[in-house]
């Protein structure tokens, strides 16, 4: 008898808890070399702006010890140019497809809610939170509980999707951001998002991203995610998506028992382009062997 590694995220059935995570995954075609798309819970695209944007300037990537700094600024082609030609692309793939979404205002993410509804491709959207709010000075839709709950509404007013709030982990109490999307009708969290650093070069003594500071993701904010995960999932009701440094089966299985649905792959993409699929793997036979069930794992932390 086969395992059922089904999940419930919001009105959202996906066949297993494994999605991938935006900006580390493309658009799915550039890894279906590596892994059948249609086998993962669902993959969650390259970040989608109104209008396009060209991103940062180069370097924009750093390896650093136990990890990655970005910098690549959301580069992206705009809304309308992912519906022209990446929705093609995406409906061959016949995977559950989760957009991402970035503004600089709240009248842009309602735009691109709007923009995305009637796409029958699109089986949910993710809303980046990290993005400054040009209107109130750049400060960070993600780090004021209010701000974040006023997104999460113009959102949720303007598409019929599931709606997955991604938290920013550089705040003061996570929790409090968690409970006002929840508040204002998020269908589930995802953590967490990168945390802000910086690399330099003491031979020239330059910043080595040209933005002097970046995302850093990978191995190193493993445990850091996976408390913020724990905590976020004893306050609310709603599903919660673990992301941050996994790499293996046991990084899969911290992250379910600390209280994760579904978790996201993220720079481990760029190790092992299979590692996804290897997973979904992994945890069904883990299951199997262990003869116990996905709902038994999660949030099954002893304190």
């Amino acid at each position: 008898m086969g395992v059922d590694l089904a999940v419930q995220i919001g009105g959202l059935s996906l066949k297993n808890p494994i999605m991938t995570a935006s900006g580390t995954f493309g658009y799915g075609e550039e890894f279906s070399p590596f892994v059948n798309c249609a086998d993962l819970g669902a993959i969650v695209v390259k970040g989608i702006s109104l209008l396009p944007r060209p991103g940062n300037p180069p370097p924009r990537i750093v390896e650093t010890q136990g990890g990655m700094l970005n910098a690549i600024g959301l580069q992206n082609g705009g809304v309308e140019r992912f519906i022209q030609v990446k929705i093609p692309m995406l409906r061959e793939l016949k995977a559950a497809v989760i957009v991402n979404i970035l503004g600089d205002s709240i009248d842009d993410y309602a735009a691109l809610a709007r923009r995305l509804d009637p796409l029958p491709e699109v089986h949910g959207i993710e809303v980046n939170i990290s993005c400054p709010n040009v209107k109130k000075g750049g400060v960070a839709f993600g780090t004021v509980p209010e701000m974040a709950a006023r997104v999460t509404r113009a959102v949720k007013d303007n598409t019929s999707k599931p709606v997955i709030i991604k938290l920013s982990p550089n705040v003061n109490d996570i929790t409090a951001i968690a409970l006002a999307v929840e508040e204002a009708g998020a269908d589930a969290v995802s953590l967490i998002n990168t945390l802000i650093g910086m690399a330099i070069d003491v031979q020239s003594r330059r910043p080595k991203l040209a933005n002097i500071i970046g995302g850093l993701s990978g191995p190193a904010i493993k445990p850091v995610a996976l408390r913020m995960v724990y905590q976020v999932a004893q306050v609310v009701g709603i599903p919660v998506i673990g992301i941050g440094g996994i790499n293996s089966l046991n990084d899969v299985l911290e992250f379910l028992i600390a209280g994760a649905t579904a978790v996201q792959i993220g720079t481990a993409n760029f190790i092992n382009p299979g590692l996804s699929g290897e997973l979904v793997q992994g945890l069904e036979g883990y299951l199997r062997e262990n003869d116990c069930k996905l709902a038994d794992l999660v949030g099954s932390l002893q304190t």
